[in-house]
């Protein structure tokens, strides 16, 4: 006799396999890599003014946006687990970022992004990647959208050239303050601005492909030089960019300080892999790939790690410059690499020409990005949802906006789950017997001749219960309910448990009360038709083993019981 013996389960160590192995294992040559370096070149001229640009909405220097994009690019390409993500500081942790550097400095921040460096990687090894799916629609484009906004707000004080020497933090104040400026916009400021974005716009809508933040920057850079125009610029306001990278090191800590900072670490690391698996999404989506989630977050892990260590920014996975890698042709990570190799060149030998740009362009520059941030299309059609997804919108968003991005997160998840709980516990109902065969003949047969005949066994002193949908702690509740309204206890209580694909401790104990409750009236109870995942958490708690307790296959074996 032959014995099989059980198969060993699937190793997981493929599961963190960077996408740039795969590709090089598949086979490389000269013309994938032409096409890498074309896609990297354009991905590198999009990238340039926005790593400046989300560094000074940030409130840190252009630099360190430089150096977020050359770090963390080069690593998020070279680790992840998608193909074509492109990485570098996002829009998504300006508010965050803006915060943390305002309330404990810059090496605040830097502890903060590695701690949040540490929580990916351990997120990835636990395989948590594959969880991101599970937080709702309406928690992510509410925190995007009120980031866009306050990105919007924040840049009003450089569009318009306002006399402000320091614009608050809290939303409410600035525009406190911006009212009682906005009679007096420096016009100058406004032209540059103004020709700024109008060039952008214009080339969004007649020439896509070109890099229409690049364009804007330089003609506002050419247009103040050549005018000799009293414009606030990078290097004016900032002084010579630094042309080479820092010595890596690690900032000063305490174990105070890290308790101080954890609520902000964390949502570093949530916004990062939100975003970096939302990116990967995407280009699975124009691409026809997939992406390894956990390896994703892993790489996202280290890229932020390596970005502290360098003296940079927070970093994930950009959709926008991804999007841009795929229409460029990009063919493997190789091109992200590229993006971020070119970029240190920039630094490296072309820096000195970024103090000529001025801020007003790239507050032009974060006008779109807000706006593309902004989501305005999805959050139009959210507001169309059932109320219980608008209330979670639009508190996510307000929470945003006028509190705290991690307040708003924590309140969304959880006020999130609590609707899916109550949705659920909807959908879940215990019937007596009466009504099952009533209400729904195909419980039990398909003609009437079946129901009839199933009614007239079904003894005076034995009560049927059929419980529906998952049986957890929201629902635990009702069994005692309808156990109230049974009246005299019966001889015999079968529980039909076909429908119910899943119970929890909660509804153990439940069922635990009704077998004690059973036990005083010398009731018998009966547990038919349970599904195996059921079974098998009955069996771990031990209620199988329970004496008063019978198990049944199906309806018709309790019935004999009886």
């Amino acid at each position: 006799m032959m014995i099989r013996q059980p198969p060993s389960p699937a190793p997981t160590w493929h599961l963190f396999v960077p996408k740039l192995f795969t590709v090089l294992r598949q086979g490389y040559g000269p013309d994938n890599f032409r096409h890498d370096l074309i896609a990297g070149l354009t991905v590198a001229i999009v990238a340039l003014p926005l790593a400046m640009a989300l560094a000074i909405a940030s409130g840190a220097t252009p630099d360190k946006g430089l150096i977020t994009a050359v770090i963390a690019g080069f690593l998020i390409s070279a680790l992840g687990g998608s193909r074509f993500s492109i990485g570098g500081p996002t829009g998504a942790f300006v508010v965050v970022v803006y915060h943390v550097i305002s309330q404990y400095g810059y090496e605040g921040l830097l502890l903060a992004t590695l701690m949040a460096g540490v929580m990916l990687i351990l997120a990835g090894l636990a395989q948590f990647g594959t969880w991101i799916k599970y937080i709702p629609e309406p928690v992510v484009t509410g925190f995007t959208s009120g980031i866009a906004v306050i990105i919007f707000s924040t840049q009003i004080k450089e569009f318009l050239g306002l006399n402000i020497d320091k614009v608050p933090a809290d939303f409410v104040d600035q525009w406190i303050a911006y009212w009682q400026q906005l009679s007096h916009p420096d016009l100058t400021v406004v032209l540059v601005s103004g020709l700024s974005l109008a060039l952008i716009l214009i080339l969004r809508r007649y020439a896509p492909r070109q890099p229409g933040f690049l364009y804007a920057v330089i003609a506002g850079a050419l247009l103040v030089w050549l005018l000799k125009l009293p414009v606030a610029t990078i290097g004016s306001r900032f002084g010579a960019i630094n042309a080479s990278l820092p010595v890596p090191g690690l900032p000063d800590f305490s174990w105070q300080q890290m308790k101080l900072l954890f609520p902000s670490a964390f949502t570093i690391a949530f916004l990062s892999g939100v975003e970096s698996l939302l990116c990967a999404m995407v280009a699975d989506g124009m691409t026809g790939r997939r992406h390894r989630s956990n390896c994703e977050l892993v790489a996202q892990g280290i890229a932020n790690l390596g970005s502290a260590i360098f003296g940079g920014l927070p970093a994930t996975g950009a959709i926008a410059r991804t999007a841009t890698n795929i229409r460029a042709g990009a063919f493997s990570p190789v091109a992200g690499m590229l993006h971020a190799i070119l970029l240190l060149l920039f630094m490296l030998f072309m820096s000195g020409l970024v103090t000529y740009v001025p801020l007003a362009s790239l507050a032009a520059v974060l006008f779109t990005v807000a706006w593309n941030m902004s989501e305005q299309e999805r959050f139009r059609n959210l507001l169309r949802a059932p109320v219980g997804d608008r209330v979670v919108l639009l508190l996510t968003f307000s929470l945003t906006v006028l509190v705290d991005l991690t307040v708003a997160i924590e309140v969304g998840v959880v006020l999130a789950a609590i609707l899916f709980v109550h949705r659920m516990a909807e959908a879940t109902g215990i019937q007596t017997h009466q009504n099952l065969i009533e209400n729904d003949q195909d419980d039990f047969s398909n003609g009437k001749d079946r129901v009839a005949e199933l009614r007239l066994r079904i003894p005076a002193d034995v009560q049927v219960l059929e419980m529906r949908g998952p049986f957890f702690f929201a629902v635990a509740g009702r069994l005692n309910e309808v156990l109230n309204r049974v009246g005299k206890p019966p001889r015999l209580f079968i529980l039909q448990m076909n429908r119910v694909p899943l119970i929890d401790v909660t509804g153990i104990s439940a069922i635990r009360d009704l077998l004690k409750r059973c036990a005083r009236t010398n009731t018998r109870v009966v547990l038919c038709g349970l599904q195996p995942e059921v079974k098998n958490t009955l069996s771990q708690m031990r209620l199988i083993e329970d004496p008063q307790l019978v198990i049944t296959d199906d309806y018709e074996q309790a019935l004999r019981n009886s």
